[in-house]
């Protein structure tokens, strides 16, 4: 029993110095004495409030971690693998991204270059056509407009004709020879601007009189000098403007032959001239 009595004592020394403690906690941490909060029926019930709420957060909390299931311990190194591919798929896409900006520029770029060069072109193509049908025509005015001045690239272009002693209006309503006296102004004049060592042309002049085509053969013979012209055609006034002519008969049934003619006196007209 007094060994009994030595434990109870300490454990009753350990007791009182825990319970000082406490009072002096009260004091320090909410300024209260401790006999007070004892005596306040209202603080305990607040402190088994916070109490029950607080577990009930503890249940949730564990219930949560339950449903993650078992921690991965792996998911350090798969972190790294993927702030990885993440690091290289960023670098990519701004790599994408700067060469949509610079395929945008050029593109301006490329835009604004060939406006120029299309407003030179139809400026210089226009002049020659104006010139090369009233050349045809022996007078008569013809040009080119754009049907939306505003959209170059989507605009359609309407080609406005003159012969002599008509008023001005869209080729379409002139007639066969008309129409295609005026194309052939349009393709002379194209070509002039861009010329070419060689030209064929297949029946251009079946739609014109004689007197049509002697003109475009003399335009033909001026523009000779720096283009050689196959033409293909069967009209008698053409062929004699050619230097050369090449024709396919049949002398015998089922058997074709060329037949080949070179006409000396122009080209010692031409050397001449």
């Amino acid at each position: 029993m007094r060994d009994d009595r030595a434990n109870r004592s300490s454990q009753v020394a350990k007791l009182r110095s825990d319970l000082e403690h406490l009072e002096a906690s009260c004091l320090t941490e909410v300024n209260v004495e401790a006999h007070q909060i004892r005596a306040d029926q209202q603080i305990e019930r607040l402190i088994d409030e916070a109490l029950a709420a607080e577990e009930e957060t503890c249940h949730a909390l564990r219930q949560r971690i339950e449903q993650m299931g078992p921690v991965n311990m792996m998911a350090l190194d798969e972190y790294k693998e993927t702030a990885e591919r993440h690091s290289f798929l960023e670098a990519q896409r701004t790599d994408l991204i700067e060469s949509i900006d610079n395929t945008q520029e050029t593109i301006k770029e490329i835009d604004q270059i060939s406006r120029v060069k299309f407003d030179e072109a139809f400026a210089r193509i226009n002049e020659n056509f104006a010139h090369v049908f009233a050349r045809l025509f022996q007078g008569g005015q013809a040009f080119l407009r754009l049907t939306d001045q505003e959209n170059q690239a989507e605009s359609g272009l309407e080609i406005v004709a003159s012969p002599p002693g008509k008023k001005l209006q869209n080729v379409l309503l002139l007639s066969g020879g008309e129409k295609a006296l005026t194309a052939l102004a349009l393709l002379v004049g194209i070509f002039q601007f861009q010329p070419s060592p060689f030209c064929v042309l297949d029946e251009v002049d079946a739609p014109l009189d004689e007197t049509n085509v002697g003109r475009l053969a003399e335009l033909l013979h001026s523009l000779s000098q720096d283009t050689q012209f196959l033409l293909v055609t069967h009209s008698k006034r053409m062929m004699q403007a050619a230097d050369m002519i090449y024709g396919v008969t049949m002398q015998e049934p089922g058997v074709s032959k060329v037949v080949s003619v070179r006409l000396g006196a122009h080209e010692q007209h031409r050397a001449t001239a």
